[in-house]
């Protein structure tokens, strides 16, 4: 996996290899991942690395480290905390010959607004204060000790345990389950999540809706995404995971089902149900009817007292 993250090249460029960016560039998107495993003679300048107008989280795995001036914040094995950078540079090192291995999630502030505008009374007081307060400010969070679930994260976010072509989405995915644990309140963590599912759920409903007005020229996938407010791919995963069905599947299913009803009526024959729910080929009518309804169009009107609709 490839990223752009040259603003912080420069900066690590003295731990080599130790050093590596997983996922995201927070200067293009707003948001990044990032590992690191090292061991120098000499104490390590962190702060050179962090982003102006940034939020950054660490979930330091071992090595001592430290941020702030007057005030100091203490990185210890198995902590976790946050440090919010503004327009001057926050002072921060890095223990002589301890073996540091730890994981960053750094967010510019400006992502982080459009990412929960929605949900800003349900973050913790100091992270809203950062995120849509004064973003020259300078925060520091307390490092605290990570849950067990933390660290078995922390520790696999070196060596997804993913296919290459997935990694992305289980990035994506962990970031977020690691932010639950700064981001919200004691109990918001799991409103959250409730809230994620409510909301897929209620797109998913809004898609069958769209399909179900209308049968002949469905909405596109892409326009589906835009009318329920989420990417097409998205929209695709959250709807085969809903319904068991992808969005094809679930539009043939709702055709056949409108073209029995159709044919049971006794006023339509098979050629002109088939154009009422948008097919134009008898043949692949048939075929798709057969599937679904378990008997061939011309039969059915005959045969439904004796078939268990499906």
């Amino acid at each position: 996996m490839s990223f752009q993250c040259a603003a912080e090249q420069a900066a690590w460029r003295e731990v080599k290899e130790g050093w590596r960016p997983l996922y995201g560039d927070v200067d293009s998107m707003g948001v990044a991942v990032e590992w690191h495993d090292f061991q120098m003679a000499r104490s390590f300048n962190w702060g050179r690395t962090f982003h102006p107008h940034s939020l950054e989280f660490c979930l330091n795995l071992d090595g001592r480290g430290e941020v702030g001036c007057s005030t100091k914040v203490n990185y210890t094995s198995a902590s976790a905390g946050y440090y919010a950078v503004g327009d001057e540079p926050i002072p921060a090192s890095r223990r002589a010959n301890d073996r540091h291995q730890f994981a960053t999630l750094e967010f510019s502030r400006d992502h982080l607004q459009k990412q929960f505008v929605e949900n800003e009374g349900d973050l913790e007081p100091q992270i809203r204060r950062v995120i849509f307060g004064d973003k020259n400010a300078t925060v520091l969070g307390p490092a605290r000790p990570m849950s067990i679930e933390q660290r078995a994260v922390v520790t696999n976010l070196a060596t997804p345990p993913v296919p290459k072509a997935a990694q992305i989405l289980w990035y994506q995915s962990k970031a977020l389950e690691l932010m639950a644990h700064f981001f919200f309140e004691p109990k918001a963590p799991e409103f959250f999540c409730q809230r994620q599912k409510r909301v897929a759920r209620e797109r998913v409903d809004r898609a069958k809706e769209l399909l179900a007005r209308d049968l002949v020229n469905p909405l596109t996938l892409e326009s589906l995404g835009q009318e329920v407010g989420c990417s097409p791919f998205y929209l695709s995963r959250m709807f085969s995971r809903e319904v068991g069905l992808t969005i094809p599947q679930y539009l043939r299913k709702l055709r056949m089902e409108r073209a029995a009803e159709l044919l049971r009526t006794g006023r339509f024959n098979v050629t002109e149900a088939a154009t009422e729910v948008g097919y134009s080929s008898l043949s692949h009518f048939s075929k798709a009817f057969c599937e679904t309804i378990g008997c061939c169009p011309v039969l059915y009107p005959v045969a439904r007292n004796v078939i268990l609709d499906r």
